[in-house]
């Protein structure tokens, strides 16, 4: 399941963000119940980019911020409670690393989820049902 943090020069250092991704993937395995899932923790991926100065806008102008974007299949972060305390953590995770460079108001987060069928793992398209099976083996 990829995630990917981006967020502009000078609001994390390089060290920071390693650690926040790493972070942020252990409160997403852990929000879904399967820390330590043999399966599913090797594929929780991150990204992590840092945008150049001006790479960013908001409302069309030039910003400092952060960006954390899940693409899942339809039954992770399904579950409002879920939801709420993942993204909670993964922007206290994010607001720590950014130590005071970045307000909370500029660190924001989205899902996406994929279509019944593509996620795939192993070379092998798979349903939610498929994957669920692959899971609950981990």
């Amino acid at each position: 399941m990829p995630l990917a943090l981006n967020y502009t020069e000078g609001v994390l250092t390089e060290e920071a963000g390693r650690l926040a991704g790493k972070k942020i993937t252990d409160a997403f395995l852990k929000w879904h119940g399967l820390a330590g899932n043999a399966v599913m923790t090797p594929n929780v991926t991150m990204q992590i980019q840092a945008l150049p100065h001006g790479g960013a806008l908001s409302g069309g102008e030039p910003v400092k911020g952060a960006w954390l974007e899940c693409k899942t299949p339809s039954f992770a972060l399904a579950d409002r409670d879920i939801q709420v305390g993942f993204f909670k953590e993964a922007t206290d995770i994010i607001a720590d690393a950014a130590e005071g460079r970045l307000p909370r108001e500029k660190i924001w987060s989205n899902l996406v989820h994929t279509v019944d069928g593509t996620w795939n793992l192993d070379g092998e398209a798979m349903t939610n049902q498929q994957l669920s099976e692959r899971l609950a083996k981990g």
